[in-house]
């Protein structure tokens, strides 16, 4: 089985926590200490919110800046459009900035953005036919 863990920079370790806490996300408390947490997004599916002093020690250069630069979009699929809609709008009512408007194209639907370090998350729902 394969896990997957997405490593991102964080000015504040706790305000991130409590950020995606807002947003319904749990944390692994096993992995996580005063300059990382470990969140939940899946079974086998984690982002590590590394405080930036700690991110550095697994890189080689510098920290983009992810309020001036695009580096990712971390893209998380969404059982329906009113999911997007609620997550995008928790996001902002927490501190978030919204990213670009939501887009309909064809049966996909999604939603974005900003979380308190200006990284980018956006939220698919894909209509079945």
């Amino acid at each position: 089985m394969r896990m997957a863990f997405i490593n991102l920079p964080v000015s504040d370790v706790k305000r991130s926590v409590e950020f995606f806490g807002q947003l319904g996300f749990e944390f692994n408390a096993e992995f996580s200490d005063e300059k990382t947490s470990c969140m939940i997004v899946e079974q086998n599916i984690f982002v590590m919110l590394l405080e930036e002093d700690r991110f550095k020690d697994f890189i080689n250069g510098d920290i983009a800046d992810a309020k001036r630069t695009t580096e990712v979009i971390t893209c998380l699929s969404a059982e329906s459009r009113e999911e997007v809609d609620d997550t995008v709008a928790r996001a902002i009512a927490a501190g978030g900035k919204p990213w670009k408007p939501a887009l309909q194209e064809g049966p996909m639907y999604g939603g974005s953005f900003q979380d308190l370090d200006g990284h980018v998350w956006e939220l698919m729902y894909a209509a079945q036919a």
